[in-house]
C-alpha cells in the first residue's frame, strides 16, 4: 500500500504559494480575495483613532494596533473592516469621537479614545477609553485607558493628564507609550503618545503603504502607526500644543483664531490633536485605520507529491526569492536657466541630483522571486526657466536640478543642485532638496544688484557650490566624476549665470547639467534667453555572475574587461525597465 503522503517519508508541513504579496486595504470589503495557493498570511491590524477634545484639550488615542506573524486563511476570502477616525470635539459635547474598530477575520483591533474636553460634565472631561485611552482635559483630568478590551499582547496605553490648573491638555495614547501628562502649569500640552512599527513585519522603509509625513502629525514614513495625538495648549501664556505622537498622532491647536487641532493622518490610526483655547477651538479628528497583509510563502520540511504536483500545474508553486547587490549611479535632469531682460541677467540652472554607491559605498539590495524586473525613470532636463525631473531606480531617487530665476525679483528654485539667482533675486536655491546622505548637490550662486554690468548667480553643482555675482558670467559648480562605467566620466554640472553685453552663460554640457542663464540684453535678443538643462542617466553594475537585460533597446547593457573581472554594466538614457536574473 501506498504511504499517503505520496511515498515521502517524514513529517507532513503545510505549504503556502503566496510569493510574499503584500495588500493594504484602506476601505472595508465584504471579501477579501487572496491567491488560490495562499494558505498563511502575516496580518497588522490598525483601529481608526480618536479624535481631539474641545478647548484646552486632550489628543485622541492611537487606534488599537494588533499584528500576527503567521495567520491560517485555507486560500478563502474574508472580510475586512476598516475603523474610521473619531470626530473632534465640538459643543457642546466637547469630549472627541472615539474611533471605531478594525477588524480582519478572527482579530479586533479597538478604536482609540476620544480626548476629553473643556466641559461642565466631569465625565467628558477625561479621556474615553479604547485601544489606546484619549488624554485628559486642563484641570487635572485623567486620560482614558488603553488596551481597552484587554488583548495580548497589548493593542495600546493609557493616555495622558492635563495640567493641574486651566492651561493644557494630556497627550493621547500611542501603540508603544503612554500619553504624556502636563508636568505642570507653565509646561506645553502632553505629547501624544508613539505608536508601534510594522518594520520587523512588512519590511524597512520605504514601503508604498507607509504614509507619507505630514508636518502637523507625528512621523510615519518609517512604518510607525496608531500615535496618540498631543494635548491643547494656550500660547498666549507660553504654553503650546504637545507634538502629535509618531506614528501619525496630530499636533495638539495653539490659541488662534480658530484654535483647532490636526488631524490625525489617513490611514495611520492617529489620535486627532486637542484644541487650544480661542474662538473656533474644535478638536482635531483621528485618523482612519489600515489593515496590511503579506501572504506568505512557505514550503519547507516534506509535502505530498500530489500538492506539489498540483501547486505547479496551478503555478503556485514556491519559486526561490533572489538577491543581488548592485551599485548604481542616478542623476536627475539639470534644470534650465533663466532668460535675461534689460539690465538683468538670468541665473544659470543647478545640475540634477547626484546619488551613487560607486566606488566604495553602500550597495542596493534588490530582491524578489525572479527574474527581477525593476522600473527605471529618467529625469528630462528642464526647459527654459524650469526645473529638472527626478531620475529614479527601485528606492533611490534624485531631485531635479532647480530653475535659474530670471529678473529682478523671480526666486530661483531648490533642487539636487540648486538654481542660480538673477539681478538682485537674493540667495540661489538650495540644493541637497530634499536632503540625502550624501547629499545629491550644492546651492546655487546669489545674483548682483540689477545694473547692466552685473552677473546672475550660477546654477549650482554635484562637486561643488554655482559662483555668485561677478562683472562677466559666473562659472556653474563643478560636476562629479565617477568610474562606474568603467572609464573616467563627470556628471551633473552646473549651468552658468548670465552676464552683461550678450555674455549668456555656459550650460554643462553633462548628463544631469544645469542650462545657461540668458544675458541682460533687450528680450528680442537671442542670447538673453536661457538654455535647457540636460536630461539625466542611471547606470547599474553588477558581478560578473549575473545578467542585465535592459529594455527598451535604446538603453545598453555591456560586460568589462579585466581587471573589472567581467562586471555588467547597465546604462539607461531613457525610462524603462532592467531585468536581473
Amino acid at each position: 500500500m501506498g504511504s499517503p503522503n505520496g511515498g515521502i517519508i517524514g513529517v507532513v508541513n503545510p505549504t503556502s504559494f503566496g510569493k510574499c504579496t503584500v495588500t493594504s486595504v484602506t476601505a472595508s470589503t465584504p471579501a477579501f480575495a487572496f491567491q488560490p495557493g495562499t494558505r498563511l498570511v502575516s496580518a497588522a491590524v490598525v483601529a481608526g483613532g480618536g479624535g481631539g477634545g474641545f478647548d484646552v484639550a486632550g489628543g485622541g488615542g492611537g487606534g488599537g494596533f494588533r499584528t500576527c506573524a503567521s495567520f491560517s486563511v485555507c486560500g478563502a476570502s474574508i472580510p475586512i473592516t476598516i475603523g474610521a477616525g473619531g470626530a473632534g470635539g465640538t459643543s457642546p459635547s466637547r469630549q472627541g469621537s472615539s474611533g471605531t474598530n478594525s477588524v480582519f477575520s478572527t482579530i479586533t483591533s479597538a478604536g482609540g479614545g476620544g480626548g476629553g474636553g473643556c466641559s461642565p460634565s466631569p465625565s467628558l472631561r477625561t479621556g474615553a477609553n479604547g485601544g489606546s485611552g484619549g488624554g485628559g482635559t486642563r484641570c487635572g483630568a485623567v486620560g482614558g485607558t488603553g488596551n481597552t478590551p484587554p488583548t495580548s499582547p497589548s493593542q495600546g496605553n493609557d493616555g495622558g493628564t492635563g495640567s493641574p490648573g486651566p492651561f493644557v491638555g494630556g497627550g493621547g495614547g500611542g501603540a508603544s507609550a503612554v500619553g504624556a501628562n502636563s508636568p505642570g502649569p507653565a509646561s506645553a500640552g502632553g505629547a501624544g503618545g508613539a505608536g508601534s512599527s510594522l518594520a520587523p513585519i512588512f519590511g524597512a522603509a520605504p514601503q508604498p503603504f507607509y504614509a507619507a509625513d505630514n508636518p502637523n502629525a507625528g512621523p510615519t514614513s518609517t512604518g510607525l502607526f496608531a500615535g496618540g495625538g498631543g494635548g491643547g495648549g494656550r500660547t498666549p501664556d507660553s504654553r503650546p500644543g504637545g507634538a502629535g505622537g509618531p506614528g501619525g498622532g496630530g499636533k495638539g491647536g495653539n490659541t488662534g483664531n480658530p484654535s483647532v487641532g490636526f488631524a490625525g493622518v489617513t490611514n495611520s490610526g492617529g489620535g486627532g490633536g486637542g484644541a487650544g483655547s480661542c474662538v473656533g477651538n474644535n478638536g482635531g479628528a483621528g485618523g482612519s485605520g489600515i489593515v496590511i497583509v503579506k501572504e506568505l510563502n512557505k514550503a519547507s520540511g516534506s509535502w505530498p507529491l500530489r500538492a506539489q504536483f498540483r501547486a505547479r500545474k496551478q503555478g503556485t508553486w514556491v519559486e526561490p526569492q533572489l538577491s543581488f547587490d548592485v551599485d548604481y549611479l542616478v542623476v536627475a535632469g539639470g534644470g534650465g536657466g533663466g532668460t535675461g531682460s534689460p539690465n538683468r541677467s538670468g541665473g544659470g540652472g543647478g545640475a540634477g541630483g547626484y546619488r551613487t554607491s560607486f566606488p566604495g559605498g553602500t550597495k542596493l539590495t534588490i530582491t524578489g522571486f525572479g527574474p527581477l524586473n525593476v522600473p527605471v525613470t529618467i529625469g528630462s532636463g528642464g526647459g527654459v526657466g524650469a526645473p529638472g525631473s527626478p531620475s529614479i531606480f527601485s528606492t533611490i531617487t534624485s531631485a531635479g536640478g532647480g530653475k535659474g530665476s530670471g529678473g529682478c525679483t523671480a526666486p530661483s528654485l531648490t533642487g539636487g543642485s540648486g538654481g542660480g539667482a538673477a539681478n538682485t533675486a537674493g540667495a540661489g536655491g538650495a540644493g541637497n532638496t530634499p536632503p540625502t546622505n550624501p547629499p545629491q548637490g550644492n546651492p546655487g550662486g546669489a545674483g548682483g544688484p540689477c545694473g547692466p554690468s552685473r552677473s546672475s548667480g550660477a546654477g549650482g553643482g554635484a562637486g561643488g557650490a554655482g559662483a555668485c555675482f561677478s562683472p562677466n558670467i559666473s562659472t556653474g559648480g563643478a560636476s562629479a566624476p565617477n568610474t562606474i562605467t568603467g572609464s573616467p566620466i563627470s556628471y551633473s554640472g552646473g549651468g552658468g549665470g548670465g552676464g552683461p553685453s550678450g555674455n549668456r552663460g555656459a550650460s554643462s554640457p553633462l548628463s544631469g547639467g544645469g542650462g545657461g542663464g540668458g544675458s541682460n540684453n533687450d528680450p528680442a535678443s537671442p542670447v538673453s534667453t536661457g538654455l535647457a538643462g540636460q536630461a539625466g542617466i542611471v547606470i547599474v553594475r553588477g558581478p560578473s555572475s549575473i545578467s542585465f537585460a535592459a529594455n527598451p533597446g535604446t538603453n545598453t547593457v555591456t560586460t568589462l574587461p579585466a581587471p573589472a573581472g567581467g562586471c555588467k554594466v547597465a546604462t539607461f538614457t531613457v525610462s524603462g525597465d532592467l531585468t536581473i536574473s
